[in-house]
């Protein structure tokens, strides 16, 4: 449970070991493209347990590794590492200006009825439902979401379906997916009891990647194969 004391939220969560290995998909001098597993956070936490994260174990091996976006803790697949203050600064703009395209895979419960579309729904903090978010279009920041039905499947009977992001929300996928009711099998904030335990884990991947290298321009297109 979190607690609320004086108008400050404390967060008593504690993530469980991660036994899976960062996979490096491509290295250079600038930056990194890893494999992130399930399980493991993007950055360690505030409360000293929670130690273990993405940038604590590549700054072991990799000192000057930076972060330029993050990863929700049950989210795998890829995701980009600077190697220097110059490809932060770069990487980092590419994100603001969104002009990095991102595609995710994910099994969503039931079946969506529309083989494509985009989700309009603004995002906004709550602080009494922290860590959850909240849909509201009278406060909440732009969040578009794009989707396309890869396939419809039986027992269960879900969806898999191909998210291309337009804005990144924190959560984003998981309230959008939630919204249209068709909440993400394995999530424990946005859906339904039964949804959350149709599936070991969170059935969202980061699949692909596209930016320009921050040094040379060049297009750069980083892919990580669905594991489910």
């Amino acid at each position: 449970m979190n607690k609320i004391i004086d108008k400050r939220i404390i967060d008593n969560f504690v993530a469980p070991e991660c036994l899976q290995k960062i996979e490096i998909l491509r290295q250079d001098e600038h930056f990194l493209l890893i494999n992130k597993p399930s399980g493991l956070l993007s950055l360690s936490g505030k409360n000293p347990l929670n130690k273990d994260s993405v940038h604590f174990r590549l700054v072991q091996k990799f000192p000057t590794a930076s972060m330029v976006h993050r990863l929700d803790f049950g989210t795998s697949g890829i995701m980009l590492i600077a190697l220097s203050k110059q490809a932060n600064a770069n990487l980092s703009k590419q994100f603001q200006q969104r002009s990095v395209l991102k595609t995710y895979v994910s099994l969503v419960a039931g079946h969506m009825l529309d083989n494509s579309g985009q989700i309009n729904m603004p995002i906004a903090k709550d602080p009494l439902l922290f860590p959850r978010l909240k849909t509201c279009p009278q406060e909440g920041k732009q969040a578009l979401s794009n989707y396309k039905v890869l396939e419809r499947l039986h027992k269960p009977e879900s969806t898999r379906v191909q998210y291309y992001p337009q804005t990144g929300r924190t959560h984003q996928l998981r309230i959008h997916s939630q919204y249209i009711g068709h909440p993400i099998l394995g999530c424990d904030l946005y859906g339904t009891a039964q949804s959350h335990q149709l599936a070991s884990r969170l059935m969202l991947h980061a699949e692909k990647l596209e930016f320009d290298h921050p040094i040379s321009g060049e297009r750069v297109m980083g892919e990580c194969i669905c594991p489910f």
